[in-house]
């Protein structure tokens, strides 16, 4: 039986090794994060802060095209158009006169010597036939005709296929003033959005503390749970005992085992919330839901040393004037930031009542050359001038400007009403803070209390001088007491998180 025996225990042996070893496997495969580690990897997986980012860029490349407005702009332009018939310049009737001025031309002399010398006795027929003759064989009629030809050829536009192509810069001098007023509000928007980033990364940093001590929290009370269900399995037996030494009822079992059952509920809800607040702390990380870690928080440094600050309470609960507070909050810079903003949009809707001047210049190409005759060639022409527009009648600006000051004054509505409830939140948190601090006060008082009466009637209970309802309402009034303590410490933590966020730090 001897080596049977030895063999059991054995068997034992290694199944105890190999739990040990997979434990300590689990435990060392469970990542253990602290405050700073969440808040890294939240503020890299905020997709809040991406879009922030990205759209400071936008404010940006806003910011530098405004500047740009005010600079001198170069373009080029080109443009071609066929037509079905050319430009001309001379009538059907001008065409066919200049065509035939020779033959004309000759008529008209003709005409002109029968008329001078018919009436001559005797020799001035014979004299306007011999002119008429010469005039005939001189060829001058044919040559007229041949000019007038070519002029006719040459007054063809021929513009059925016309190029036109054009480089021109603009140089803005002075456009009532939108423009300067662009560029202001171009910069104030980049400032705004850099406020933004700051304002979602603050909300991403309460956030994610907010949830790591959920999780603090709810690991403490799941540690509690445990030892109250302890402090109960061990009640039940010294019971039992009692009982089968008929020094206790069934009755008294009964009671012990129905608080132990709700014990043990109690537990299961604690590892169930724990769960759960451990899926909301990863998820606000970036980080899978079904992550395996531990905070790096531990029961022993959340005690006096830690959260004690009545010492030094004065630089905790400082008293900054509410002006100074104002200054460093990013709401109200922002207000501040959109009444510059509406300030420019004031001044540019007076700009569309002012003149507007520029200057251009440039070069002008064109196919006909219309600088040489509409030659079918390429010619251009250097070009420069000044452009003025003056607005006589705009009704729809000067509702424009009222529009642009009411904005305004919203925004000044705004900033007063923002005032009002900056000063309430400041006051707010001050107060749940110091309370917070007078809870944790109280209920380490009552702690104290309650483990000298859990001890006194542990002692009474072994000693058979109480019953275990007595012994077990002291480890409720224990555990409800310590209950009591982790609550006020992560008010406490929550509160100066708060109260940092309140007065703008």
């Amino acid at each position: 039986m001897q080596p049977i025996k030895y063999k059991g225990m054995y068997r034992k042996k290694l199944i105890l090794t190999i739990m040990t070893v997979t434990l300590a496997g689990t435990m060392c495969a469970q990542e253990v994060l602290s405050l700073d580690t969440c808040r890294a990897r939240a503020l890299r997986a905020n997709t809040g802060l991406k879009r922030s980012e990205v759209k400071r860029e936008e404010t940006e490349a806003l910011q530098k095209a405004a500047l740009w407005q005010m600079l001198p702009k170069v373009s080029a332009n080109g443009g071609y158009v066929w037509t079905e018939k050319s430009v001309n310049l001379l009538s059907d009737d001008n065409k066919q006169r200049i065509s035939h001025m020779g033959d004309e031309t000759v008529s008209d002399l003709s005409t002109a010597l029968h008329n001078e010398f018919d009436d001559i006795p005797v020799v001035g027929t014979a004299i306007s036939t011999r002119l008429d003759n010469a005039l005939t064989n001189s060829n001058l009629g044919p040559h007229l005709n041949g000019i007038g030809e070519e002029i006719v050829q040459g007054m063809e536009t021929d513009t059925r296929n016309m190029g036109v192509a054009t480089v021109t810069l603009t140089q803005p001098v002075y456009m009532g003033g939108k423009l300067v007023a662009a560029y202001r509000t171009a910069r104030l928007l980049n400032e705004l959005s850099g406020l933004e980033y700051n304002k979602e990364r603050e909300a991403t940093l309460v956030a994610v503390d907010e949830a790591y001590w959920q999780v603090v929290s709810v690991q403490y009370k799941k540690e509690l749970a445990e030892q109250y269900a302890a402090l109960l399995d061990t009640l039940e037996r010294n019971v039992q005992m009692a009982m089968e030494a008929e020094m206790a009822t069934k009755g008294d079992l009964a009671k012990v085992r129905v608080k132990r059952n709700e014990a043990q509920m109690n537990l299961t809800k604690a590892t169930n919330g724990l769960t759960l607040a451990k899926m909301l702390l990863a998820q606000r990380c970036g980080m899978p839901l079904e992550s395996d870690f531990v905070v790096n928080e531990k029961y022993g440094m959340m005690n006096k040393e830690r959260l004690d600050y009545a010492t030094d309470s004065s630089l905790i609960i400082h008293h900054s004037s509410l002006e100074e507070v104002y200054s460093r909050r990013g709401e109200m810079k922002m207000l501040r930031i959109s009444d510059s903003i509406a300030r420019e949009g004031v001044r540019m809707a007076a700009s569309t009542l002012k003149p507007n001047v520029a200057v251009t210049g440039g070069y002008l190409l064109t196919n006909p050359n219309v600088f040489n005759g509409f030659s079918n060639s390429w010619g251009g022409t250097w070009m420069a001038g000044v452009v003025v527009n003056v607005p006589l009648v705009h009704v729809g600006g000067i509702y424009a400007i009222k529009a642009a000051k009411a904005k305004r004054r919203e925004i000044e509505l705004q900033t007063e009403e923002a005032r009002e409830l900056i000063e309430l939140q400041v006051s707010k948190v001050r107060y749940e803070l110091e309370l917070a601090y007078k809870k944790k006060a109280q209920a380490e008082s009552s702690l104290v209390q309650a483990e000298e009466n859990l001890r006194l009637a542990d002692e009474s209970f072994k000693a058979g001088m109480c019953s275990s309802s007595d012994l077990m309402m002291a480890q409720t009034a224990w555990m409800q007491a310590r209950t009591e303590v982790i609550d006020a410490n992560i008010e406490i933590e929550m509160g100066r998180v708060y109260l940092k966020q309140a007065l703008g730090n």
